[in-house]
């Protein structure tokens, strides 16, 4: 019986499945899947491993962010005809990405079910945001600065209201492909680290844009421009028109997977 997650793989030829832990940061690319207007993430990837496999792969990534959002764990898998161990994988992947912020921080063989997309139960993303009245230094690009002072509880209280099931039709891009806007919410915490706010969330999938526009919302709020229950009233209304704006995407991070 074949294994339904092999979805392109060859039914005669053996081939190994690697499953990789990357970290990147996202200010040049176009986002992580392939595109012909720039490079991705997934394009430096297939490049790496056809540099030092000799054979051209299709990486399948956990999750597809999009231009200039960071990952500290995305989860990626690819299939080699050639076997070679974990550790030769990891570590010829990063000397030939060397010239790119993207870093392969584990490597592992897996079986032929698993998929770095169909077989994840959660993702998690951080989205940051530096509220101070300096400009970042160190951190440009990585944050998103907010001098004004924002209300930390606020936030906080109306951030709780995205938790559950929801149709989240405001908060989806309008050119999101998604079947439904309906998705599950598992966690959204908002928490003060010295100058900086992390949004934390925690799903099984996300629609295009979900994040950041709930986050932009939450600006609003810790603006004192809405007060926390506008956030029910947004989602009630199932119209982009009637949410905040959509945060920029340097202040995202794809933080983990869980399978």
């Amino acid at each position: 019986m074949v294994c339904p997650c092999q979805k392109g793989r060859s039914l005669i030829l053996p081939m190994t499945r690697y499953k990789i832990l990357v970290e990147y940061e996202g200010t040049p690319f176009v986002g992580w899947q392939f595109q012909t207007n720039g490079i991705s993430v997934q394009g430096v990837l297939e490049e790496a491993i056809l540099n030092f496999s000799q054979e051209r792969v299709r990486v399948e990534g956990a999750g597809r962010t999009d231009a200039g959002v960071h990952a500290h764990g995305q989860v990626a898998h690819f299939d080699l005809l050639k076997a070679f161990t974990s550790h030769k994988v990891q570590e010829a992947l990063n000397f030939y990405l060397r010239l790119h912020p993207v870093v392969v921080l584990a490597c592992e063989i897996v079986e032929d079910c698993f998929h770095a997309r169909f077989s994840a139960i959660r993702r998690s993303y951080r989205y940051i945001i530096l509220n101070r009245q300096s400009p970042p230094a160190l951190v440009k690009n990585r944050v998103w600065w907010i001098p004004k002072p924002l209300n930390l509880g606020a936030m906080e209280h109306a951030a709780q209201y995205f938790v559950g099931q929801h149709d989240f039709t405001t908060f989806r891009a309008t050119g999101c492909q998604a079947s439904s806007p309906v998705k599950t919410l598992d966690r959204f915490d908002v928490q003060r680290y010295e100058d900086q706010i992390w949004f934390d969330v925690e799903a099984r999938s996300f629609l295009h844009h979900q994040v950041r526009n709930m986050v932009g919302s939450l600006k609003w709020v810790g603006e004192g421009k809405w007060q926390s229950e506008t956030i029910v009233q947004a989602l009630e209304q199932k119209s982009r028109i009637a949410g905040g704006p959509t945060a920029p995407p340097e202040g995202l991070y794809f933080l983990k997977v869980i399978y």
